[in-house]
């Protein structure tokens, strides 16, 4: 019986040996794949907070720009590529206006500007 079961731990030894580079290895992929979808993601972050960022100052540069807007009354906020006006305007032409210069900038997806009123 002893030497059954010595051969029978000899055996299970050797198996668990010669698995163990296999468990490793499969280990080591879903790891790596695991760091590669969180080193996309981040990358994707950076990009949007890049875009979002870019969107913005592009939005108020062009307010600063046009002598019809006084583009230091709007605040540009940007999630998403989607653009928030708020602040006070001189007139309703002007609220729009803003509105418009904000959608023609490249990357913008759509306009918020219920924040932006008009003092008329």
């Amino acid at each position: 019986m002893k030497k059954t079961f010595s051969h029978f731990a000899l055996a299970a030894a050797a198996v668990t040996a010669l698995s163990m580079p296999l468990a490793g290895g499969a280990f080591a992929a879903t790891n790596h794949q695991t760091m590669t979808l969180a080193a996309n993601d981040n990358v994707e972050k950076a990009e949007e907070t890049v875009s979002d960022t870019w969107i913005t100052g592009k939005v108020k540069s062009s307010f600063l720009a046009d002598d019809h807007i006084k583009g230091t009354d709007i605040k540009v906020e940007t999630n998403k590529g989607v653009v928030s006006l708020s602040g006070t305007v001189a007139t309703d032409a002007q609220r729009e206006l803003a509105v418009e210069k904000a959608k023609n900038i490249k990357g913008v997806k759509a306009v918020s500007a219920d924040g932006l009123k008009s003092a008329e």
